[in-house]
């Protein structure tokens, strides 16, 4: 069964009275407008405290489910979602509203066409962050409420049809229920889309997919020839974890350089010790074996500059 509380909001609990358990899953929405204002007389939004006051005392008898403040996100709720509210008309011998289906969850959006709020006037409820909306519409849809206005968009007008009330499930306005005269909660913002999130799994999955990557990304070093040239070529074997210690180094960059510098002198001791052999050591008067002796010298301290390069 859905969590019949909102997660997070604040809970003001009324009573609890059973739905007619027809079948379907609706959400009544409203505002609050609570003051009469226009675009040359706008004024400020009402603070969300006193309309919750209302709700749990004078006003208990028309409260919603929930209380939402569009511009900050706080929730207030006084019914369970599978208990009726009391926000819409219900008389007697006509249509069910109030307690309607299987849930009918009402809500109140804390709003006023031509509120202030920080300094800027707002026209309409489509207007506003609507900032909550993504926690009230996964609650909504966890109760089943289809992402669907039966009877269209809201707008200032009136457009009831018990019929249609009666047998689907999904968004109506105030405007938009039998029996009721309202004429809220005027144009709404898209409910319906949802925001792109990025959940600790989602970032799992984006820095493993940054791994492979560079992973996978072509790795080229400098390796010496036995003409004594450098070509660069893959790693093979037991270098892979020198490459991936320069990589994750934090000062790759430094050894990156230390490496090609220790390449150049490699390669130019070999070359220098190759011309003094070929000379066969006599231009130096050095016997073979001195000869022998300072190519192995020469070759094994070029070799260990290159290995600290990679540490």
């Amino acid at each position: 069964m859905p969590e019949p509380r909102l997660p997070g909001a604040e809970l003001h609990l009324l009573d609890d009275a059973p739905m007619v358990g027809d079948g379907g899953a609706r959400v009544i929405h409203h505002i609050t407008w609570d003051r009469n204002a226009s675009a040359t007389a706008p004024q400020d939004l009402v603070p969300f405290d006193n309309l919750l006051g209302y709700f749990t005392g004078a006003g208990a008898g028309m409260a919603p489910h929930l209380l939402v403040d569009p511009f900050t996100g706080r929730i207030a709720q006084f019914f369970s979602a599978n208990s009726r509210a009391k926000a819409v008309v219900n008389a007697a011998g006509g249509v069910e509203t109030n307690r309607k289906g299987n849930v009918c969850i009402q809500i109140e959006w804390l709003f006023f066409p031509y509120c202030r709020v920080g300094g800027k006037v707002y026209a309409t409820l489509a207007d506003t962050p609507m900032r909550g909306l993504d926690r009230v519409m996964a609650w909504l849809r966890s109760w089943g409420v289809p992402d669907v206005w039966p009877m269209g968009a809201p707008t200032w007008s009136a457009n009831r049809n018990a019929q249609t009330w009666n047998t689907r499930s999904g968004h109506y306005g105030h405007s938009q229920v039998p029996e009721n005269d309202h004429t809220d909660p005027g144009p709404m913002p898209n409910i319906f889309q949802q925001e792109e999130t990025v959940t600790p799994d989602d970032i799992k999955a984006i820095a493993a997919a940054a791994a492979e990557a560079v992973w996978n990304r072509p790795v080229k070093i400098p390796r010496m020839q036995p003409d004594g040239s450098i070509k660069y070529e893959g790693p093979q074997g037991a270098e892979w974890p020198l490459i991936w210690g320069n990589v994750f180094a934090k000062q790759s960059e430094q050894r990156d350089a230390d490496l090609k510098a220790a390449v150049v002198t490699l390669q130019g001791t070999v070359t220098a010790l190759a011309a003094l052999i070929g000379k066969g050591g006599g231009a130096a008067g050095m016997t073979p074996e001195q000869v022998e002796a300072a190519v192995l010298s020469g070759v094994a301290k070029a070799l260990a500059r290159a290995a600290a390069a990679v540490k």
